[in-house]
């Protein structure tokens, strides 16, 4: 990859070179100023036939971890020693990152209104495009997230685990969480399964900053999907443990507004009954203890010692 940017209307794999390795700029939709706004594109193409596995960061533009985990994979993959076609696209919302926020520059989540639609609002239309000129030729996606603003999380999982190769999928993240989640049509993931593709979402860690150990997590976790593809030679690295595997999870949220302490940490286990959050009102006094509806590990939790009625508290994984 020689550094050089093509600027091109929609991704076309056939015109591209078995061995190449490319960077791209694919603009969407234009701004008020008649400008266009650019999705950056990275395609690594094999010499042999092979699957194409995407991976993308930055759904939600202040979700960061997943970029550098994108940026590393194409600087240590070399295409010569691939079989198929991997695709990075590091950030999938531009005009939420330039704004340093969650949602798109309209106020709306791109992963709630997937596919988007071809005659709509602007998200509509920048999610369509995203759709049909870049996304429409994969097989499989790893899609990278965070915890949004005033939370963290673990280092999990959410895949369609009845399917067995999207269950194959999940376990090669080597996740400290798995959540069995069949994804609504309207995520990024959820449609493309409904596309006959398989596509999992990979939650690394804390938003609005970079954490090395799981930015490494997530490389591990995409270099054992390009050995288990058969796209590279190598050994699959198991986890050091299994990872805690949820039938559902679910978020327990305040009914009393205050400042608030959330007790448990990521990946802890609590008990029906266990006080997991108090809330105190502005003089000091203690007015709520929150309790655990039911056994579980602890998936992710709010950070935000300020939270108003039906703030959420604790994000709940049920274990199977």
């Amino acid at each position: 990859m020689d550094g050089s940017i093509e600027v091109i209307d929609e991704l076309d794999l056939s015109t591209i070179e078995p061995g190449a390795r490319k960077r791209f700029a694919i603009p969407l939709v234009n701004d008020g100023l008649g400008m266009p706004i650019y999705v950056p594109v990275m395609v690594a193409k094999g010499h042999e036939d092979g699957p194409t596995l995407a991976v993308t960061a930055a759904v939600h533009g202040n979700e960061l971890n997943g970029i550098p985990v994108v940026q590393r994979v194409f600087k240590e993959v070399a295409s010569e020693n691939i079989r198929g076609t991997l695709i990075g696209i590091p950030v999938v919302n531009v005009p939420g990152l330039q704004m340093m926020q969650r949602k798109f520059n309209d106020g709306e989540d791109l992963n709630r209104i997937m596919p988007g639609k071809e005659r709509g609002n602007t998200s509509d239309m920048y999610a369509y495009r995203l759709v049909t000129r870049i996304l429409n030729v994969v097989d499989y996606l790893v899609d990278l997230h965070t915890a949004s603003f005033g939370r963290i999380n673990s280092y999990y999982i959410r895949a369609n685990m009845q399917d067995k190769e999207n269950a194959q999928l999940a376990r090669l993240q080597n996740a400290q969480i798995i959540v069995d989640s069949p994804a609504p049509d309207s995520t990024l993931r959820g449609y493309l399964g409904t596309q006959g593709k398989k596509a999992i979402t990979l939650e690394v860690g804390d938003p609005s900053r970079f954490q090395k150990g799981l930015i490494r997590s997530g490389l591990t976790g995409i270099f054992n999907t390009l050995s288990y593809l058969n796209m590279m030679d190598g050994e699959v690295e198991d986890p050091e443990g299994e990872p805690y595997v949820c039938s559902h999870s679910y978020w327990q949220y305040t009914d009393e507004g205050g400042f608030l302490e959330v007790h448990p940490q990521v990946t802890e286990l609590v008990k029906k009954g266990q006080v997991i959050a108090t809330v105190r009102n502005i003089y000091g006094d203690l007015i709520k203890q929150h309790r655990a509806y039911e056994d579980g590990v602890v998936i992710g939790k709010s950070t935000n010692p300020v939270a108003q009625t039906g703030s959420r508290l604790l994000h709940l994984g049920i274990l199977k």
